[in-house]
């Protein structure tokens, strides 16, 4: 299960602008960049921010810096020199804890999200950080850990000229990683979405207390959800306003898009809470209709046997003069008699649909 909050304990008491890596998976970073215009692209594995050249104020072409896992302090130090990146960003990248937000710079905007995933194996929710880096014609994104090729749709879209993406600026590439992150949303959503139907079921039919621990593990997740997800509402607003003029006017109804699905999202993650909360007095329904059911067999159980314990009673007082203690067929009889009272008693009960 994701932790809520990561250890700050390194960064206590250091000047504000201090790089130290809080989260984040060890791993060590990745640099690719990738620069395209409407006639190609070109694209190289960088060992170090030392080995890349920024691109130019007039250069047309966008260049997508795009590094795998949180970079060392002083890889970070040097590509935020390159592209003039102030010292608090820098901090930022390197902190994983971050809510979603937006920071506008003047020559770049500084953007922080969150990727959801959901591991289906374990069952819980997976969510991780990505910084971006808007500027007139360069986007840097940074992956708080390496792997999975997240971002693989995207470069295979610019390097085979698929879609308008190589025809228009770095404002469109940013739109494009925000449209990749809110539809991954949707996929975790809806594996979650199962997950509280089965566990549903499992209150109604079989509660226990291994069910009722991973219902406060997904009631956790959601609420850590919810704290990830919120905020990018404010980001893709902000955006859709259009107050930077590094975002274009054409970009509008795309942000317009997004701003949707991520309303929709929080729609969903509201729902989810609702049911959750719901399902607590099933279980508490199902655990008292468990007792009650328990406690009605025992009951029953206790009934029948009052009268039988009555006969038994009276024939175990063993007074000299009782006559049926001389009876040939006295213990037979009085067996008879006890099932007797039995068989009237089940059916009564049955009579009555208390059985």
């Amino acid at each position: 299960m994701p932790r809520m909050f990561k250890t700050r304990k390194a960064k206590t008491g250091l000047a504000p602008g201090s790089l130290v890596r809080v989260g984040g998976g060890g791993e060590e970073a990745g640099i690719t960049v990738l620069r395209y215009d409407e006639s190609g692209f070109w694209e190289k594995d960088m060992s170090g921010a030392k080995d890349f050249f920024p691109p130019g104020k007039d250069d047309q072409a966008v260049t997508w810096v795009n590094v795998q896992g949180l970079p060392e302090p002083g890889v970070l130090e040097e590509l935020g020199g390159f592209f003039g990146l102030h010292p608090l960003v820098q901090e930022d990248i390197l902190n994983t804890d971050h809510r979603p937000k937006i920071e506008d710079y003047g020559d770049y905007i500084y953007i922080t999200l969150k990727i959801i995933g959901f591991k289906k194996e374990e069952k819980e929710i997976d969510i991780e950080q990505v910084s971006l880096i808007l500027g007139s014609n360069y986007v840097i994104s940074i992956r708080e850990r390496t792997g999975d090729g997240f971002f693989e749709p995207i470069r295979e879209r610019i390097t085979k000229g698929k879609g308008r993406i190589r025809k228009l600026k770095s404002d469109y590439l940013v739109y494009s990683i925000l449209d990749l992150v809110v539809d991954k949303y949707f996929d975790a959503l809806e594996s979650m979405g199962d997950m509280i139907d089965v566990l549903e079921e499992m209150f109604i039919h079989n509660p226990s207390q291994m069910t009722l621990k991973t219902f406060h593990n997904l009631k956790r997740e959601i609420l850590y959800l919810r704290k990830s997800v919120w905020p990018l509402r404010e980001v893709v607003s902000s955006l859709e306003r259009g107050d930077s003029r590094l975002i274009g006017a054409s970009l509008d109804i795309y942000l317009r898009d997004i701003y949707d699905h991520v309303t929709q999202i929080i729609d969903i993650i509201e729902t989810f809470r609702d049911m959750l909360s719901e399902m607590l007095d099933i279980y508490l329904s199902s655990i008292s209709n468990r007792i009650n059911e328990v406690m009605k067999v025992l009951t029953i159980i206790t009934t029948i046997f009052i009268p039988l314990t009555f006969v038994a009673g009276v024939y175990g007082m063993n007074f000299r003069h009782m006559p049926e203690l001389e009876w040939r067929w006295g213990y037979p009889a009085v067996m008879l008699v006890m099932g007797v009272i039995v068989f009237v008693m089940v059916n009564y009960f049955r009579k009555k649909r208390w059985l």
